[in-house]
């Protein structure tokens, strides 16, 4: 009992840390889209951070789960294990790193940011230093140390917000002092972006220090090294098929799609839809309370029922949170500045994205569980290939409302396949009969809502959108959260 208890309060502050480090981070996007120049210098924020999230897990090659693998086996030294991985990934990054470098102006050529060639420098040395840094970051998790882990990662972010507002709101009213003047430039704008990042990685890896030396208690091992790559790079396949299914929209919008405003709808696209990600963050603190839940209740009898309910009522809360998303967007798409309003309407598909992506996970349960773990490859892998067929297909036309269309059907088609192929070998009773209910009933709210938002009068429509939201919840209550149940749940 005690080891749980100890698992649930630092599966909390990872969570929570987490969470709340991707939510300040969210922050950003009012401040980029309304400080920025243009929705072209968003869109390169949104191109280059999107290729960053895919090389960080290149850079990794599957270290970070190879060192939880190795350090906890009986036969290995975790010292050793520590040091051989740490040095490894150093020497790839930093390799990396200086390549970028030395190539900068044919990599910027190519990727249409010729004149620019400093932005490929700063973010390939971020990236190196991310990368080096996830294994003293796994470190910390080893040695049970939670809090440190929240506190350095929460560290970049207040840091990387601190110096985003200096450099792009403070130094503009300040730049006649002689000390801003003597470095400043007003005209470099978004390059200010990547500054403030290099910034702050840097800090962070430097607070990292006692942990990098912690290594010189390990000894560096080649034969150890093999061992670790013959298990870790099959995991690099996975982690890239996975983290490519959520970036390969904002990647390969600039290569198909070759309009002269390009950029400019890649940087609308990005802004709309970081406005959708409180349904992401909904999602990933669900999956950061459901994961140790799974396994917990694995050995109970009864486990398959409550997989079952935790499907319904993750269902329950991401319908209602779709539907007061669309319903309020007329508030909520002042987050972004105005110029950026003609990609609002992506919004309701990302949503649906965000929630195929939960259910999904909702179904991976069970080659988590029944150690079939090749299906999650097989499924990451199918769905990357559905992305790249559509976006090269329909991207050229469509734009990006093609790129979040694909995303759409990646989810939907890989959460039907892994509900049907797990019903095989785990069957869950899901409750299809209430599941199918909510979102009968949530579409109904939906094409109601569309159908009456024409009036003249904007607090109508809000008026019929609270009723309509109303009505779900009362449905819910009625169906799943019983007055009666709750007072006598209160009253023990």
């Amino acid at each position: 009992m005690a080891e749980m208890k100890t698992l649930a309060k630092d599966t909390a502050i990872y969570g929570v840390s987490s969470i709340v480090g991707k939510f300040l981070n969210w922050l950003l996007v009012p401040l980029y889209t309304y400080v920025l120049r243009s929705q072209a210098d968003y869109g390169i924020v949104t191109n280059l951070y999107a290729w960053t999230a895919l090389l960080l897990v290149i850079l990794t090659y599957g270290m970070e789960t190879g060192f939880f693998r190795f350090a906890n086996r009986e036969d290995k030294n975790s010292a050793d294990v520590y040091m051989t991985i740490l040095v490894s990934i150093f020497i790839t990054s930093a390799l990396f790193a200086t390549l970028c470098c030395c190539f900068s102006h044919p990599i910027a050529a190519w990727m249409g940011y010729e004149g620019h060639e400093e932005f490929i420098s700063m973010l390939a040395v971020v990236v190196a230093m991310d990368a080096f840094a996830s294994i003293p970051f796994a470190y910390l998790r080893y040695k049970q140390r939670p809090i440190r882990f929240a506190v350095l990662k929460l560290l970049f972010v207040a840091l990387n917000i601190a110096l985003n507002i200096f450099f792009l709101i403070l130094c503009p009213r300040i730049q006649h002092l002689s000390i801003i003047s003597a470095w400043y430039n007003a005209d470099y704008g978004v390059g200010y972006v990547f500054v403030a990042n290099i910034i702050a990685t840097t800090i962070q890896t430097l607070f990292l220090l006692p942990e990098i030396l912690d290594a010189r208690r390990g000894r560096f091992s080649a034969s150890l090294l093999r061992e670790l790559l013959r298990y870790s790079l099959p995991l690099l396949v996975l982690g890239v098929a996975g983290i490519m299914n959520q970036t390969l929209d904002r990647i390969l919008f600039p290569f198909l799609y070759t309009q002269p405003d390009a950029q400019e709808q890649l940087g609308i696209y990005g802004a709309c839809f970081k406005v959708a990600m409180v349904m992401m963050m909904f999602t990933q603190a669900f999956r950061y309370a459901y994961e140790p839940y799974v396994f917990s209740k694995h050995k109970d009898r009864k486990s398959v029922e409550a997989y079952a309910d935790a499907m319904k009522y993750y269902i329950i809360f991401s319908l209602l949170i779709l539907l007061g998303m669309v319903f309020y967007l007329d508030l909520l798409k002042f987050i972004i500045a105005e110029n950026y309003w003609s990609g609002l309407r992506v919004v309701p598909v990302v949503l649906w994205t965000y929630v195929c992506q939960g259910v999904y996970f909702n179904f991976s349960v069970w080659y988590k569980l029944t150690d079939r773990t090749q299906w999650g490859a097989y499924f990451s892998l199918l769905g990357l290939l559905i992305t790249f067929a559509l976006q090269v297909i329909f991207v050229p036309t469509m734009g990006y409302m093609a790129s979040a269309g694909s995303s759409l059907v990646c989810y939907l088609v890989i959460m039907l396949l892994s509900y049907f192929i797990g019903q095989k070998y785990m069957p869950i009773p899901y409750d299809f009969k209430s599941i199918g209910l909510y979102t009968l009933l949530a579409v109904a709210c939906l094409t109601v809502s569309h159908f009456t938002a024409h009036t003249q009068h904007w607090y109508v429509n809000y008026g019929i959108n609270t009723l309509l939201i109303v009505a779900y919840i009362a449905v819910v209550a009625r169906r799943d959260f019983p007055l009666k149940a709750l007072l006598k749940t209160l009253r023990r």
